[in-house]
């Protein structure tokens, strides 16, 4: 037996525009019931579901965990993103590999590279 992840969960301060955001980065709509406490999106290529809930507390350090994409065309991806509200933070390119790290509208952490050969 073994698991498989099912959903990927970011706390916010405000769920309803890190949904919005996350809903037009990842070009995926809003399920139905989103509140000011918790909405919802499913991502069909990848299977995913993406919750944002409302939290309490600010982030106050760098992510533990983040989540990496890989696009066609990378830059041409990041400056979409930052044209959304993303922040570009860095490129990186160590270990035989580039990526660019980023931030989404609250400061949750994210990176995009080009295809992974």
């Amino acid at each position: 037996m073994s698991i498989r992840p099912v959903n990927i969960t970011l706390d916010c301060e405000n769920p309803e525009q890190v949904a919005a955001f996350w809903s037009k980065a990842l070009e995926s709509d809003i399920n139905d019931g989103a509140s000011p406490f918790f909405c919802a999106l499913h991502h069909e290529p990848s299977g995913m579901n993406f919750f944002f809930i409302k939290v309490p507390e600010n982030r106050t350090t760098k992510n533990r965990m983040h989540l990496d994409y890989e696009a066609a065309e990378a830059p041409a991806e990041v400056e979409r993103l930052v044209a959304l509200g993303a922040t570009k933070i860095a490129d990186k390119d160590e270990w035989g590999h580039q990526w660019t790290v980023m931030n989404d509208i609250e400061g949750n952490e994210f990176c995009v590279s080009g295809p992974h050969v």
